[in-house]
């Protein structure tokens, strides 16, 4: 599949800066770039390798000014990274078409619904009463439990598993290996012994959340751990009970979070963050990766390091915890010093109340 600067430039409703015929046939990085190639500029320290690099078209940002001389056809456009994701779903579409009808062997109950243009694939299982609204996708050997409710174009890949009840919107993915509804930790500590606290509630996933390979998202005790609409959730996440994530919220992997914690909208968390149980978390904070929080933070926080302190306080720690050490030892010869001083001025003072007495 081949396609001219001119129809990419057309697609994408941006200006040709050089060879208007010239074709791609495949994406690379504008490090890497090769023959035939497309890629793109947006971050600004890869500036220098546009200059050198051997793609035969490069997306840049309508403000981007040529230095020197560059080989490569430009298409100008207000968000090279935006024109980019546009170039690759439509390049996806084409090579990977939805799949439609159902495989065998698979188990759908009875009772089950299902809506038009649906995949169904090889070895999955439908439960009883479940809801599957249209264009939904769902791949071999994936679980869904009775009452579960799928909004339309959704795509289950291959292995995941929804219990019972649990609620999952539309335009919704979920990656093999997630857990979506599995029990909450709640046990109840009894002369040393721990009994179960049944969890009867369930997981409800808004529109447009994404969640990752092997991520778990916790069924509540009570009422619902709710994922709101335009979440992205990375691989290896755990969500625990009762949890409400803010829309638009994104998490990168191997995050934590305990249960009944509050997280508001357009917050950004870094990967391996945990965060303690019963916290809210104000919209729009930021925490950094491997931060820890226990407390609650205030809308538009920037916190990294744990216990997690604000973003700046934590830069200015790290520059003086290499210099800890020299610190210490320098603290312990003013100890000295200062010690020696004293014994020094107790000394004069004994010599001069010596010389008045005489």
């Amino acid at each position: 599949m081949r396609f001219t600067a001119q129809q990419i430039a057309s697609f994408l409703n941006g200006e040709i800066i050089g060879n208007a015929d010239v074709e791609v046939d495949s994406f690379s990085k504008i490090e890497e770039g090769r023959p035939h190639s497309l890629t793109f500029l947006s971050n600004p320290k890869y500036t220098p390798h546009i200059y050198e690099t051997k793609a035969d078209i490069v997306l840049v940002n309508n403000d981007f000014f040529a230095e020197k001389e560059i080989s490569a056809t430009l298409i100008k456009v207000p968000d090279a990274y935006a024109a980019l994701t546009l170039l690759l779903r439509m390049v996806n579409d084409i090579v990977n078409p939805p799949r439609e009808g159902i495989e065998r062997p698979c188990h759908i109950a009875e009772s089950a619904k299902t809506g038009d243009n649906v995949y169904i694939g090889a070895f999955a299982y439908l439960g009883e009463n479940c809801q599957i609204g249209d264009n939904v996708q769902i791949y071999p050997q994936t679980y869904i439990g009775n009452n579960v409710k799928i909004g339309d174009n959704t795509i289950i890949y291959a292995g995941a598993k929804i219990y019972k009840d649990c609620v999952i919107g539309q335009n919704c993915i979920i990656h093999s290996g997630a857990v979506v509804g599995a029990d909450g930790f709640g046990f109840s500590p009894q002369e040393g012994v721990y009994h179960k606290i049944p969890q009867l509630g369930n997981v409800v996933l808004e529109d447009d959340v994404e969640v990752g390979a092997n991520t778990t998202i916790d069924r509540a005790v009570m009422g619902s751990t709710i994922v709101r609409k335009g979440v992205k959730l990375d691989n290896l996440i755990q969500i625990a009970h009762n949890c409400e994530i803010g829309s638009n919220t994104v998490m990168a992997a191997q995050a934590g979070i305990a249960g009944s914690t509050k997280i508001g909208e357009s917050c950004v968390l870094g990967g391996q963050v945990g965060i303690g149980g019963h916290i809210t978390i104000g919209s729009k904070t930021q925490i950094g990766a491997q931060s820890g929080i226990i407390s609650n933070t205030k809308p538009g926080s920037e916190v990294m390091g744990s216990p997690a302190i604000p973003l700046k306080s934590f830069f200015k720690s790290s520059i003086i915890m290499p210099k800890l050490p020299d610190m210490y030892r320098q603290i312990g010869m003013l100890e000295k010093e200062i010690e020696e001083l004293k014994k020094q001025l107790n000394s004069d003072k004994d010599r001069d109340e010596g010389l008045s007495c005489k």
